[in-house]
């Protein structure tokens, strides 16, 4: 899945925000969450963002998006998503 994960942080990079999405969506895990979680946020969608958030164990963070897909990705490098 780790591939998976990069593919969809590569797409939300490259301003591919359906195709990442696509990625994620189908996902029940807690990065596919996580990650779902911000394309939520990145778009406005608080409420939903929220949800996936919750889903993927993690509080609503207080940092920006560019912030936070940083930690996402050197978590998914470091094997710890």
């Amino acid at each position: 899945m780790k591939r998976n994960y990069q593919q969809a942080i590569d797409f939300i990079k490259n301003g591919q925000w359906d195709a990442a999405h696509e990625i994620v969506q189908a996902g029940r895990d807690p990065t596919s969450c996580w990650i779902h979680a911000w394309l939520h946020r990145q778009e406005g969608d608080t409420a939903n963002a929220r949800y996936w958030y919750q889903m993927a164990g993690k509080e609503f963070p207080d940092i920006e998006l560019t912030g936070e897909l940083l930690i996402i990705e050197k978590s998914i490098n470091a094997g710890e998503a």
